[in-house]
């Protein structure tokens, strides 16, 4: 906690800011290890504050030791006034993108000569590099995700439902020891495939069609993410094309991204492969994101997308091409990158 602190005094003291005031509750976590649903961080050169309620004041002194603990009574209109002026700091970051309107009144009603600064992205761009801690987390949670697929897919058979098997698959991974998960398994057979983000339904999955499994597991707030598509029998020969062509703009996408590429520029590798194929128009997302306390994180890598891929960052890749009326195949995989070079995390077998 001591280095995460340090290092984001230090962008403050690159961006002029005497405080910053943390809302955002992933943020929170990553540099408290406060877990609570309530309560806001303010760091300054020297000083860490938890503001929470009577209901989380004893948890932040257990989960929270390099952080002093301030008690919010009332509406923040009332107590953030008294809490910055403890301190000698006129420049207050907060998180734009977080802060609501509403609370954004609130905290500005009295100001007391201090000015409110918006910032945007400042420790999610900390979070973006893992540590070692991080890492262990992230590696358990796609073993349990692996797990649970290769257990799944040997379980599977034609005529169970979407949520049939979405809800095994969620059980496998609790069992195995998974926290709650980060998002909703997605189970999307036949059709349903073209949906990228389909919510599984009662439709009897039928042999030989697509169907696509996007599933996590969490361990300690870390989350991991994994998408493999299957059929359950004999495939068709359509299937066998778009497979091999996801699976080629994957394994192209693993084994040429860079350190100091753009998010855009390594989409583009898998894009290319896909645009050759004459699926330019079925591939409709991004070829990624950062993965860690949060599902979709930075980086991301995508069309547009001005992120600078580091080493320490952990993403997926994970090419699509959907097809409406027959379905859909992704392959999804977490890589981190080491020495330059993505090695991936994933040990799913995508081999048809």
């Amino acid at each position: 906690m001591n280095q995460r602190l340090e290092r984001l005094r230090q962008l403050l003291a690159e961006k002029k800011l005497d405080a910053i005031f943390v809302s955002q509750a992933e943020n929170r976590r990553y540099l408290s290890e406060f877990t609570g649903s309530a309560g806001f961080l303010l760091v300054t050169p020297k000083d860490a504050i938890l503001a929470t309620d009577f209901r989380y004041t004893k948890q932040a002194e257990q989960q929270s030791p390099c952080f002093d603990i301030f008690r919010t009574d009332g509406a923040i209109s009332q107590w953030f006034a008294e809490l910055v002026s403890l301190f000698d700091i006129k420049r207050i970051g907060f998180e734009s993108a977080d802060i609501s309107f509403a609370t954004y009144r609130d905290i500005t009603s009295n100001p007391s000569g201090r000015e409110l600064i918006p910032t945007e992205g400042v420790i999610e761009s900390l979070r973006a590099v893992k540590d070692e801690e991080e890492l262990k987390h992230i590696i358990e949670a796609i073993k349990i995700a692996d797990d649970a697929f290769g257990q799944a897919a040997a379980s599977l058979q034609p005529g169970m439902t979407e949520i049939e098997a979405a809800w095994q698959i969620e059980s496998m991974m609790r069992d195995m020891g998974s926290e709650p998960l980060p998002f909703d398994i997605i189970v999307a057979s036949g059709p349903n495939a073209a949906l990228p983000h389909h919510r599984p339904t009662d439709r009897p999955i039928a042999a030989g069609e697509p169907v696509v499994i996007d599933m996590g597991a969490r361990v300690e707030g870390y989350a991991s993410d994994l998408s493999r598509t299957i059929t359950l029998g004999k495939e068709d020969d359509k299937f066998g094309k778009i497979y091999d062509l996801v699976l080629g703009a994957q394994l192209t996408a693993i084994a040429t991204i860079e350190a100091g590429m753009s998010g855009e520029t390594s989409d583009g590798l898998a894009r290319t492969v896909i645009e050759q194929g004459g699926y330019a128009e079925s591939f409709g997302h991004g070829l990624g994101h950062g993965i860690g306390l949060a599902t979709h994180e930075s980086p991301r890598l995508g069309q547009n997308s001005p992120d600078v891929l580091a080493d320490g960052m952990v993403f997926t890749i994970e090419p699509g091409v959907y097809i409406s009326g027959w379905g859909g195949v992704r392959i999804e995989d977490v890589v981190i990158l080491e020495q330059g070079r993505a090695r991936p995390l994933t040990g799913s077998n995508k081999i048809r």
